[in-house]
C-alpha cells in the first residue's frame, strides 16, 4: 500500500500489482483480506473496493462486480456518470445493478459487457485512485465476474491499481482458464499454509494467557494448525469453562470435531430453535443480507427478527456492514449453516425467498436463483412464466448461461405442452451468441414438435437456426434448409423471407452450380415482391449485389442498391442490430456502394455498423465483421494505415472465436492485399503462413473480396510466376462460370496478365485487354483505371505510356487514391524509359506525394529511386511553407504573431475559441514552428501586441 501511494504521489499511473492468497479452507485468506482493507481504508488518499464470492450466489451473473462497483459507481455525479460510462451506459450499468435492463435489448453479447467494463473500469481507476480492490473466495465468484476480472487481472499493472484476490483451489472446471490467467499475471502469490505449534501457542496465549504447553500443544495436534478451526476450538472451550490446562487436553478432539462439524445438531443446541430459524434464511441469502428480506423468509415479526440478530451477533456468527447489511462472520460458517438447513425445509425456503424478493419490489434478476432451487414436476404455469422472464432478463444484461439455467429449469418444470415448442426455441436462442452448437439442437426440437411454434415464430425458428448453420460455414445447409421450409409455407412475408434467406445462402457459397439462374431468380422475386413493402428492401439489396458481381453497368447496380434504401437510409427490417436479418444484406449493400466508386457512402454504412454494434454490445463476431467492412473500404480508397488498423482489430476478435471461420478469412485476405499495398510484401507472406492463407481456403464460403486472387497476388509479389498463373486461371474460370465478371471483386485478369507476361508476353497483353473490356463494361472509374494500369505492366514504349495516362485520366475521377498514385508512379516510369524525363518528373512527384499520403511506403520508395536513377531531384522544389495554409488559418497566423491570445483572436473573427485553437494548431504543424518562430516561417514582421480596431 505504502509502495502504491508513494508511486502515484510522485506521478505514476502505471505502477499497478496483483497479490493473490490461496490456500485450503481455514488458513486465514479472509483475517488476511480484512487486514488489508482495514490497513487500506485507514488512509485518506485511497479507494478500497470489496466483494465477497459466494457458493449460494455463484451462479447469479455478475453478482461480484455488482457488490465491487455499485458502491462507487452509484455514488458518481450527473456528470462525472458520463465521463466515467462515456456511451457504455445501457451496457454496464444493468450488469452492475445501477440500472433496469433495456427494454430496447433483446440480448447483449458478453463481450460488449466485458468491453464496456474495461472502458469504466479503466475511466474510474484514475478519478478514485490509487485503487485498491479486495475480492474475497474468488474460487466462488460467479463465471461473469471471473471471466472479467481475469481480462482485467492482465491489464492491471497499467492502472494506478492494487488487486488482493483470496481463494482456495477449488475452481469449477470451466473457471480453470481464467484463475490460470490471473495466476500468471500475480506479480506475488502466497500459499498460505497450516501454522506451527508456536504459531498456535500464541493464538491460544492470546485467549488464555495461562494455557499450559501441553495443552497448545494438543490444540495444535487437533486442529491440523489451520487458524479457523483454532479459533473455533478455543471459542469451545471459553462456552464450555475448561481450564486450558494438561488434564483436560484429551477433551479437545470431541470438541474440535464438533466445531468442525457444526452440523445440524450443533447450530440447533447453540442457537435454538427460534434463531436458527433466521440464521438459516440469512445462509439462503448469501452476503449483504437484508434484515427484513431474512425475516420475510423466516416469517418473523420485526422484534423477533432484532432479537435474532442480537444473539447471532453475540454468538460471533453475523456482523453488521456500514451500508446497514448484514453478513457472515466468515464464509465458512456461513456454509456450515445453509449446509445444515434440511433439504424439503431449504427448497421451500428458497420458493419462499424468490416471492419476498418480488414482493418488496426486487427483479427476477435477483429471484431467479431461488427459483432454480425449487422442485420441478409441478407443472405450475405461473413458474414457467417467471423463469422464461428471468431468461430474458439475464439475456439483456449479457449473461446467456444464466439465461439458458432459467429455461432448462422451465422445461424440466414441465410447461405447458402448447408452450413447450416455444419455450424450446427461447433456449436456443440464448445461446445464439455463445453456443452455436446449443441453439441449433434446441431449434431443431422446436421444429420437431408438430404445430408447436405458431407460423411466424416457426420461419423465424428457422431462419435463426439457417443462421447459426450458415455461421459455422455450412452455407449449402442452410440454403437447402430455407429452401424446404418455404415450400412448406404458405404465401406471404414469412416465405418470401424464406425465399430470400435460401437465394443469400447460395449467393455466399464459394462455388455455385448455376450462377445466372439463381441471379435470374433474385431478379424475378424483385419483380414479384410489392416495389414499397418492408419484404422489398432485402431482395433488392440482394439484386444490387448480383447486379455488382455480374460486372454491368454500374449506374443499374447502384440504382438497384438505392432502391433497396428509405430515403437513402437503410430499411427498419435491415437495420445492423434487427434480429429480422441478419449483418449480411447491409453489408452487401455497403460492399454494392464501396465496389462501384461511392467509397463516401459505404463508410457512412460501416462507421454506423461499428456504432450501432457497440451500444448494442455486439463485441464479437458483428463488430469483428463492421471492423472488416470499413477496413476494406479504407482500403479501396487507399487509406492504407487506417485500414490495416482495422483489419488488426478484426482479426484479434475473429482469433478469439476460433480458426478457418470465414470472418477470419475475409480479415486475412484483406490485410495481406493492404500490406502488399503498403509494400510489406514479407509481413504480407508471414501472415498467410500464420493463418495457412491458401488453396483450398474456405471449403464452403464466399470470401470477401475474391481470396483466390490475393492470393495469386502475394504469389507474384514472392516471384512465383507458374504458380500464380495456374491460381488466376482457375479463379477465372470459376468465377466466369458464376457469370461474375467484377475486376473490383476480382481482378484476377489483370494480374494473370502481369504473371503470364514471364513465360508468355502475347498471351498476357491479351488477357490485360481482356481484363479492361471487362472493367469498361462496368463504367467504374476505378475499375478501369486499375485494369489500365496492369494491362500497361505487360508494354513498353508508348503504348504503355497510352495506356497509363489513360489510367490516370480515369482513376483522377475516381477516390481509389492509392492506385492513383500507383498509375502516376507507373507513368512516370514510363515516360522516363521513352526519353521524356522532365514530363515524368511532374507526374512522379505527384504519385510520391500521393503514395506517401495513403502510407504506402514501397510505392513511395519506388518513385524516389525513379527519379534518383533518371537524375531527377528526389523531391519537389520546397514552397513557402506559408503556400500551405489556406485562408482561414493565414488569417488566425497573421493575428498571432501580433501576440493576440486565442480569445481576442476569436473575438475579432468571431469565431469560437476551440475553432481558433484548432486553426492555430493546424498552423504549428504545417509550419514546423512555435508560437516564438511564426513570424520568420510566414515573413512578418513582429509588431508585438495588437490593438483593437
Amino acid at each position: 500500500m505504502d509502495k502504491l501511494c508513494r508511486e502515484f504521489a510522485a506521478g505514476g499511473t502505471k505502477i499497478g500489482e496483483l497479490l493473490l492468497f490461496a490456500g485450503p479452507a481455514g488458513m486465514g485468506k479472509t483475517t488476511m483480506l480484512e487486514q488489508v482493507r482495514r490497513i487500506a481504508g485507514a488512509r485518506k488518499d485511497s479507494t478500497v473496493l470489496f466483494a465477497r464470492g459466494s457458493e449460494r450466489q455463484k451462479r447469479e451473473p455478475f453478482r461480484v462486480l455488482r457488490q465491487l462497483l455499485l458502491p462507487v459507481l452509484g455514488g458518481l455525479g450527473p456528470d462525472e456518470r458520463t465521463e466515467v460510462f462515456g456511451n457504455w451506459y445501457n451496457i454496464v450499468a444493468p450488469a452492475v445493478g445501477l440500472a433496469p435492463p433495456s427494454d430496447e435489448v433483446e440480448r447483449l453479447d458478453p463481450q460488449g459487457v466485458h468491453d464496456g467494463l474495461d472502458f469504466v473500469i479503466t475511466q474510474l481507476a484514475p478519478r478514485r485512485a490509487p485503487l485498491v480492490v479486495v475480492i474475497d473466495d474468488l474460487h466462488v465468484a460467479d463465471q461473469e465476474s471471473l471471466a472479467w476480472l481475469s481480462s482485467f487481472a492482465v491489464r492491471a499493472r497499467e492502472l494506478p491499481v492494487l488487486l488482493v484476490f483470496a481463494y482456495r483451489h477449488e475452481f469449477d472446471e470451466e473457471a480453470r482458464p481464467f484463475v490460470q490467467q490471473i495466476e500468471e499475471r500475480a506479480e506475488r502469490r502466497h500459499e498460505l499454509m497450516p501454522l506451527n505449534p508456536l504459531s498456535i501457542a500464541e493464538i491460544v496465549h492470546c485467549e488464555f494467557a495461562d494455557a499450559d504447553d501441553a495443552f497448545c500443544r494438543q490444540v495444535w495436534a487437533v486442529t491440523a494448525g489451520a487458524p479457523f478451526d483454532t479459533v473455533a476450538l478455543l471459542r469451545e472451550v471459553r462456552d464450555q469453562k475448561l481450564e486450558p490446562i494438561e488434564e483436560n487436553s484429551p477433551r479437545l478432539r470431541d470438541l474440535a470435531a464438533a466445531a468442525r462439524g457444526q452440523g445440524r445438531d450443533y447450530w440447533l443446541d447453540k442457537l435454538g430453535p427460534t434463531v436458527i430459524q433466521f440464521a438459516w434464511a440469512a445462509a439462503l441469502l448469501g452476503t449483504e443480507i437484508s434484515e427484513e428480506l431474512a425475516a420475510a423468509i423466516c416469517t418473523q415479526g420485526p422484534a423477533q427478527a432484532a432479537q435474532s440478530v442480537r444473539e447471532l451477533r453475540r454468538l460471533r456468527v453475523l456482523t453488521s456492514q456500514p451500508n446497514g447489511k448484514l453478513e457472515f462472520v466468515h464464509p465458512l460458517i456461513a456454509t456450515s449453516i445453509y449446509q445444515s438447513i434440511p433439504a424439503a425445509t431449504r427448497t421451500g425456503m428458497h420458493g419462499i425467498a424468490a416471492s419476498a424478493i418480488e414482493d418488496r419490489g426486487g427483479s427476477l434478476l435477483s429471484a431467479f436463483r431461488h427459483l432454480l432451487e425449487t422442485h420441478p414436476g409441478e407443472g405450475d404455469d405461473n413458474m414457467v412464466r417467471k423463469l422464461r422472464r428471468a431468461a430474458a432478463e439475464n439475456l439483456a444484461i449479457g449473461a446467456p448461461d444464466a439465461a439458458r439455467r432459467c429455461l432448462e429449469r422451465a422445461l424440466a418444470e414441465p410447461p405447458d405442452i402448447d408452450d413447450r415448442a416455444e419455450v424450446l426455441y427461447e433456449l436456443g436462442c440464448a445461446a445464439l451468441l455463445t453456443d452455436p452448437e446449443s441453439t441449433a439442437n434446441q431449434l431443431r426440437r422446436a421444429l420437431d414438435i408438430e404445430d408447436g411454434l405458431s407460423p411466424d415464430l416457426r420461419v423465424e425458428a428457422v431462419f435463426r437456426l439457417s443462421e447459426v448453420i450458415a455461421h459455422g460455414g455450412d452455407l449449402n445447409g442452410a440454403a437447402a434448409l430455407c429452401l424446404a421450409e418455404s415450400e412448406r409455407t404458405p404465401e406471404g412475408l414469412g416465405r418470401v423471407r424464406l425465399l430470400t434467406a435460401h437465394l443469400l445462402y447460395t449467393a455466399l457459397q464459394r462455388d455455385e452450380d448455376n450462377g445466372p439462374g439463381r441471379a435470374r431468380q433474385v431478379a424475378e422475386l424483385v419483380a414479384q415482391v410489392e416495389e414499397e413493402s418492408e419484404a422489398s428492401r432485402p431482395v433488392r439489396a440482394l439484386h444490387a449485389w448480383d447486379l455488382t458481381l455480374k460486372g454491368g453497368p454500374s449506374s443499374e447496380a447502384l440504382r438497384a442498391a438505392e432502391d433497396a434504401l428509405v430515403n437513402g437510409r437503410l430499411a427498419r427490417s435491415l437495420g445492423w442490430t434487427n434480429t429480422t436479418w441478419n449483418f449480411e444484406l447491409p453489408a452487401l449493400l455497403g460492399l454494392c456502394f464501396a465496389y462501384n466508386d461511392e467509397l463516401a457512402r459505404a463508410e457512412k454504412l460501416f462507421s454506423s455498423a461499428i456504432l450501432e454494434f457497440e451500444i448494442a454490445g455486439r463485441s464479437g463476431a458483428h463488430r469483428g465483421f463492421a471492423y472488416f467492412l470499413m477496413g476494406f473500404a479504407r482500403l479501396r480508397r487507399g487509406f492504407l494505415p487506417e485500414a490495416e488498423d482495422f483489419l488488426r482489430r478484426g482479426l484479434r476478435i475473429a482469433d478469439r472465436m476460433g480458426t478457418g471461420l470465414p470472418l477470419q478469412w475475409n480479415l486475412v485476405g484483406s490485410l495481406i492485399d493492404t500490406l502488399l499495398a503498403r509494400g510489406r510484401d514479407r509481413e504480407a507472406w508471414e501472415i498467410a503462413q500464420k493463418y495457412r492463407f491458401s488453396p483450398p481456403y474456405h471449403q464452403t464460403a464466399l470470401v470477401l473480396p475474391d481470396v483466390a486472387t490475393i492470393y495469386g497476388k502475394l504469389l507474384i509479389s514472392r516471384g512465383d510466376y507458374d504458380m500464380a498463373v495456374e491460381v488466376l486461371a482457375e479463379t477465372g474460370m470459376r468465377l466466369d462460370k458464376r457469370g461474375w465478371r467484377s475486376t473490383v471483386h476480382a481482378p484476377w485478369a489483370g494480374y494473370l496478365a502481369v504473371a503470364m507476361a514471364h513465360r508468355d508476353l502475347p498471351s498476357a497483353r491479351k488477357n490485360g485487354d481482356d481484363a479492361v473490356a471487362r472493367a469498361r463494361e462496368s463504367g467504374s472509374p476505378s475499375a478501369i483505371g486499375s485494369a489500365l494500369r496492369l494491362a500497361a505492366s505487360v508494354w513498353e514504349g508508348m503504348h504503355a505510356v497510352e495506356l497509363l495516362q489513360e489510367a490516370v485520366t480515369w482513376l483522377g475521377r475516381s477516390p481509389a487514391s492509392y492506385e492513383h498514385a500507383h498509375a502516376l508512379v507507373d507513368l512516370g516510369a514510363a515516360l522516363v524509359q521513352v526519353g521524356r524525363s522532365l514530363e515524368a518528373a511532374e507526374h512522379l512527384y505527384q504519385g510520391m506525394e500521393l503514395a506517401k499520403h495513403c502510407g504506402a511506403d514501397g510505392l513511395e520508395i519506388r518513385a524516389r529511386n525513379v527519379l534518383a536513377s533518371s537524375g531527377l531531384q528526389p523531391s519537389r522544389a520546397l514552397v513557402p511553407a506559408k503556400v500551405t495554409l489556406n485562408q482561414q488559418e493565414l488569417e488566425v497566423a497573421e493575428l498571432a504573431v501580433q501576440a493576440l491570445p486565442p480569445q481576442r483572436i476569436a473575438e475579432r473573427l468571431k469565431l469560437p475559441v476551440s475553432v481558433v485553437k484548432q486553426r492555430l494548431a493546424a498552423v504549428h504543424r504545417k509550419l514546423g514552428t512555435g508560437p516564438e518562430g511564426l513570424a520568420d516561417a510566414l515573413g512578418l514582421p513582429t509588431d508585438g501586441p495588437g490593438l483593437p480596431d
